[in-house]
């Protein structure tokens, strides 16, 4: 038995709106919650509450009031199936934005991208084209799909020129805590001092965190190997981890800081240099495809004489 085409289709539409209507079903059933997420939240009431500079500046701001609802509640559905995307939350706190908005945004631009094709077969169909049911369906997948990864993608570019950007003061940062230990002052009252040297969002964050430090009763260390963790800066974490080995040795913390901030020097350096060479290759690429050019097009009169 050879099945039609349009039959086709309809068992293909057909599944694509049952699979469509099973994972809307699963979204909106209350999940609950798994062992390791009931653990982590009973061990979390025991502790001691705990300020985060990272969670304090995050915002929500131009977001309409039912994003943010629904944000909240996707971001409660994956905290109770135990789906915790940390790397994601880190690059959300090195921007200052909320889990909640970046959500909401996600399924905003999904739906964007699930309803644009079909305004899309609409204008066709009224200008007399007929696009067909499954490739309207498919180009409905496919712009719902992109529409869900620009948000993504978005955020992992501007979370990596952030990082490169705070790797960047760090580096300062540490030259400063340095020539203050050099001054003769102890390790806290040296990092409080190079914080406050220094301007920018990346200077202002350790300023934050250290004055936090002094609030809640934490080593200033401790402080930024927490910071570390929540932007996913492994400077901070190596910093933290040396400041807490040696805090009471002087000249030995001296040496290692201006040890490490040399070579973050040469890192960056070392990343210039390979951007720099990046950009040479393809400019004589784009070079040699305008000479290229140039001479087709002084041959093409001869060789069409020729012809």
């Amino acid at each position: 038995m050879i099945l039609s085409s349009d039959l086709l289709y309809a068992l293909f539409a057909g599944a694509l709106v049952g699979l469509g209507l099973l994972v809307l079903i699963v979204a909106l059933r209350p999940a609950r919650p798994t062992i390791a997420a009931g653990i982590a939240r009973l061990d979390a009431d025991r502790q001691p509450a705990r300020f985060s500079v990272s969670e304090a500046i995050l915002t929500n701001e131009g977001l309409a009031g039912w994003r943010v609802r629904l944000g909240s509640r996707l971001a409660a559905e994956l905290e109770n199936r135990g789906i915790r995307v940390q790397s994601l939350r880190a690059d959300l706190a090195v921007l200052g934005r909320s889990l909640e908005g970046f959500l909401a945004s996600t399924v905003f631009f999904a739906v964007a991208g699930l309803l644009f094709p079909l305004v899309l077969s609409g204008l066709a169909g009224l200008a007399g084209i007929q696009l067909g049911l499954s490739v309207s369906a498919g180009m409905a997948l496919l712009f719902a799909l992109l529409g869900a990864l620009l948000p993504l993608a978005a955020v992992r570019r501007e979370a990596a020129t952030r990082r490169k950007d705070f790797r960047h003061a760090v580096g300062a940062f540490l030259d400063l805590v340095s020539m203050n230990l050099a001054g003769g002052r102890g390790v806290p009252e040296a990092l409080t001092a190079a914080a406050g040297i220094g301007g920018g969002w990346a200077f202002g964050r350790l300023r934050d965190t250290l004055a936090f430090a002094r609030l809640q009763g934490l080593t200033p260390w401790a402080a930024l190997g927490r910071l570390g963790d929540e932007v996913g800066l492994n400077e901070l974490r190596d910093l933290a981890a040396a400041l807490a080995l040696v805090a009471d040795d002087g000249a030995k913390i001296r040496d290692s800081l201006a040890a490490r901030a040399a070579t973050l020097r040469r890192r960056e350096l070392a990343e210039m240099e390979g951007r720099a060479g990046e950009r040479s290759q393809s400019m004589l690429v784009a070079q040699m495809l305008i000479v290229l050019g140039y001479l087709l097009f002084l041959a093409y009169p001869a060789v069409s004489r020729i012809l």
